[in-house]
C-alpha cells in the first residue's frame, strides 16, 4: 500500500512539474499551443516508460536509462527525426527542472538519436502549378481558394501563417503581406501580381460573407475565420478538380516556392529570409533539390554525360 502511495505521489509531482514546464514554454518562450501539446505528449510517453523501470522515479533517470529508452522507441518503429524530437523534449524538460532546483542532473544532455536518411520535400513542377493556378474559379468559395493558393505559392507562407492573416496584414498598393511566423516573429513578404489580382477578386466576394467585425482575411461560408484543416481540405479538393497529377497540400506550395526561387536566383540567404527560417541549415535542404534538377539537366545535355553516348561517335 505504501508503494502505491509513493507511485501516486511521484505521478502527482511529475504532473505538477510538467504543468509548470508547459506554462514556461507558453509564456516565456512563446511557443505555440501545438508545440506545447507535442512536448506534453512526448513527455507523458516518456513517463509511461519510466513507470515500468525497476526504480520508477523520473527524477533519478540516468543517461543509461535514456539510451534504453531510445532503443525502445527505435524498436517501436520511430525514425531518427521522431526520436530526436522526443529527446529534445526530455532535454528541455530537465533543463527546466534544473532551473527550478527540482533535479540535480540532465540525463539527456549527451544522448543523440540514431541517424536516419534525409527526406527531401516534394515539389510541384512549375508548369503544373501554372496550370492549376490559371484555372478559373467557378463559385465564391473557389475565388477564395484561388486567392489563398496564389498567396501561399507567391510568398511561401506556412499553413498557420495563412490561416492567421488579418485584413490589415495585406498592403495591396505596396504589394506586401505582413505575417506572424514561428516564435511570434514578424516578417514582411512581397506578393506577386497574380496573387494580388486573385486577392482583389476575393475581397469583393468577402464583404458578402463576413461581418464587419470579422478581422480574418479568409473566412468560411459561415463568415468566421477559416481553419487550417479546412484550407488543407480545399487545396486537396482543388487539385482533384483541376487535374493535378499529385496530391496537393500546403507544404507542397511552400516547398515549391522555395525550390523555384532558389533554382532561379541561387540566393540561399534571401530564400532563408523569405521562408522565415532561423537557421540557414534548414533552408539548405532546398540546395539538394536544386542540385537534383541541375544534375538531370547536365545528364541530358552534356555530350559526354548522355547515357546514349558512345566512343564510336567521337572522331
Amino acid at each position: 500500500m505504501a508503494e502505491t502511495a509513493s507511485e501516486t505521489g511521484m505521478l502527482a509531482a511529475f504532473s505538477e512539474s510538467l504543468d509548470g514546464f508547459l506554462g514556461y514554454l507558453a509564456s516565456e518562450k512563446r511557443h505555440s499551443p501545438r508545440t506545447c501539446r507535442n512536448y506534453r505528449d512526448d513527455l507523458r510517453r516518456f513517463l509511461a516508460w519510466v513507470e515500468q523501470l525497476p526504480a520508477p522515479d523520473w527524477r533519478a533517470v540516468t543517461s543509461h536509462d535514456l539510451r534504453r529508452y531510445v532503443a525502445q522507441l527505435s524498436r517501436e518503429g520511430l525514425g531518427g527525426r521522431s526520436i530526436a524530437r522526443h529527446l529534445s523534449a526530455i532535454r528541455r524538460f530537465y533543463e527546466y527542472l534544473l532551473r527550478e532546483h527540482l533535479a540535480t542532473d540532465n540525463p539527456a544532455l549527451d544522448i543523440r538519436a540514431p541517424k536516419s536518411g534525409r527526406r527531401l520535400p516534394k515539389v510541384a513542377d512549375v508548369d503544373q502549378l501554372n496550370h492549376l493556378l490559371d484555372a478559373s474559379p467557378e463559385d465564391p468559395l473557389e475565388i477564395r481558394d484561388l486567392s489563398m493558393f496564389e498567396l501561399m505559392y507567391s510568398s511561401g507562407l506556412r499553413l498557420s501563417e495563412l490561416a492567421g492573416l488579418n485584413l490589415h496584414a495585406v498592403d495591396q498598393r505596396g504589394g506586401e503581406v505582413r505575417v506572424l511566423g514561428k516564435g511570434s516573429k514578424e516578417r514582411i513578404l512581397p506578393v506577386g501580381r497574380k496573387a494580388l489580382e486573385a486577392l482583389a477578386c476575393w475581397l469583393e466576394v468577402r464583404q458578402t460573407m463576413a461581418a464587419e467585425s470579422e478581422s480574418a482575411l479568409y473566412v468560411s461560408r459561415r463568415g468566421d475565420r477559416l481553419s487550417t484543416r479546412s484550407i488543407q481540405s480545399r487545396l486537396s479538393r482543388w487539385g482533384l478538380a483541376k487535374g493535378a497529377d499529385q496530391r496537393l497540400h500546403p507544404h507542397l506550395l511552400r516547398h515549391s516556392f522555395a525550390s523555384h526561387m532558389l533554382e532561379s536566383s541561387g540566393d540561399l540567404r534571401a530564400v532563408q529570409e523569405l521562408l522565415g527560417h532561423a537557421d540557414i541549415a534548414t533552408t539548405q535542404i532546398y540546395t539538394h533539390l536544386d542540385f537534383q534538377h541541375l544534375a538531370k539537366v547536365y545528364d541530358q545535355s552534356h555530350p559526354r554525360a548522355r547515357r546514349g553516348y558512345k566512343k564510336g561517335r567521337e572522331n
